[in-house]
């Protein structure tokens, strides 16, 4: 089993996938997939296009076109297979979207007031601070949203409505920062991106990243890697299955031969 073995952690591991397998109209896509993860770390998911990265993305926050046909998914010990996709982000899982929708008539600043107390209301006992007026939230959320490079006029505007790429990108990332969630997936925040923009995403997502959750990072390649304050685990997925893990280093060995050396030492299927 492949899976994350940080020493000196006193909490429950926070989230884990046990030998998942996982079907899309009727076509195997993940087969048999082991990952374990501690808080306080920083994971990234690297590998080819349609190697499953994004299936297992959907799959943990329970998209409907997935099926789940044999594994399990564990959340501080208890499954959440059976769990709706809400459900599950009120457990503190949270994604940010490879492909960020516009909304039309959802302002951007009134779903993160919503998704914010409603997330605060199921997970009661956390930390995160109570915020009795609009007035409150709002100054809550200029404080974040400056760091992740963009502007306050954006939180007067409909949810990513005529927002560029970039800009979507880190609309998913102040998401995360202002909801405070145990898991982050982040599925390729890079994506789109010119170098500025994703050493600034970068720096957001560090930023967001807590001792106390677990952030993970799916992308093809390192470079998003390079700008984080920290990256405890590498894995490379392939045909629906971790095939390594290893440190940053395993990142930079990647950015520098591609994917093929590791491809070529897999058993024929």
């Amino acid at each position: 089993m492949l899976y994350s073995e940080k020493e000196n952690i006193d909490s429950m591991v926070v989230l884990e996938i046990k030998d998942l397998h996982v079907k899309r109209e009727g076509k195997e896509i993940l087969k048999g997939v082991n990952l374990k993860t501690g808080p306080g770390e920083v994971h990234a998911i690297m590998g080819p296009n349609g190697s499953g990265k994004s299936t297992l993305a959907s799959t943990m926050l329970g998209h409907p076109k997935y099926e789940v046909t044999q594994g399990d998914i564990l959340l501080d010990g208890e499954s959440i297979l059976k769990l709706k996709a809400h459900e599950r982000a009120k457990k503190g899982l949270f994604l940010g979207f490879q492909y960020p929708t516009e909304v039309s008539g959802v302002g951007f600043s009134h779903f993160l007031r919503t998704s914010y107390n409603a997330l605060s209301k199921a997970l009661q006992g956390d930390d995160r601070e109570v915020f009795i007026t609009v007035r409150e939230f709002q100054n809550y959320l200029k404080k974040n949203i400056n760091a992740v490079g963009l502007k306050d006029e954006f939180l007067s505007r409909y949810l990513n409505e005529g927002f560029s790429g970039g800009e979507k990108k880190r609309s998913e990332v102040l998401q995360m920062t202002v909801l405070k969630p145990k898991i982050s997936i982040l599925d390729e925040p890079d994506s789109g991106l010119d170098i500025d923009a994703v050493q600034a995403v970068a720096k957001s997502i560090s930023q967001a990243s807590g001792k106390d959750s677990t952030t993970i990072i799916i992308t093809h390649y390192a470079r998003i890697l390079n700008f984080l304050d920290k990256l405890d685990f590498v894995h490379v997925f392939a045909d629906g299955k971790i095939i390594k893990s290893g440190d940053a280093t395993l990142a930079a060995e990647l950015e520098e031969k591609g994917y093929e050396w590791l491809l070529e030492k897999q058993p024929a299927a």
